[in-house]
């Protein structure tokens, strides 16, 4: 979508996207080795009853969502980062998961105006529609720029 598209109180959807042990484990092993994610045995003795996710890739499935629905072909080229973000229920093998994300605010930088800056949040569900994730980003649109199609 192009900048100019986004208007506020849209809600952007994505549809679930399955997580795989094998999935959880690789990034988890590469980028969050806890042992409640990378010992499924283990982790049937630890709190959660079974291996979980780690919240970054639970993030990290959330951003590939919004690019793939909104991001990908857009002036999009950043964001100065996150105003929150909260891991509300553990993501587990098989779970999935699908991005609804609402536009709070779209606006043109007063001092730039080649610069667009929007708000949205993101929340992330499970099959059950119970919310795992939650995220009020800002992102970054180059407005003199070609965005690439």
């Amino acid at each position: 979508m192009k900048f100019s598209e986004f208007e506020v109180g849209m809600v952007i959807k994505h549809p679930p996207v399955v997580v795989t042990e094998g999935e959880m484990l690789g990034f988890a092993k590469s980028y969050d080795p806890q042992w409640f994610h990378v010992d499924a045995e283990g982790a049937k003795k630890g709190r959660w009853g079974g291996l979980i996710a780690s919240g970054w890739l639970t993030c990290s499935l959330a951003m590939r969502m919004a690019v793939d629905s909104a991001l990908a072909g857009s002036e999009s080229f950043g964001s100065p980062g996150l105003e929150r973000l909260r891991w509300l229920l553990p993501v587990r093998p098989g779970d999935a998961l699908r991005l609804e994300a609402t536009v709070d605010s779209v606006r043109t930088s007063s001092s730039r105006d080649d610069l667009g800056i929007m708000r949205w949040s993101w929340r992330v569900y499970n099959q059950r529609d119970e919310q795992v994730l939650d995220v009020e980003a800002t992102s970054l649109f180059d407005l003199a720029a070609h965005a690439p199609e």
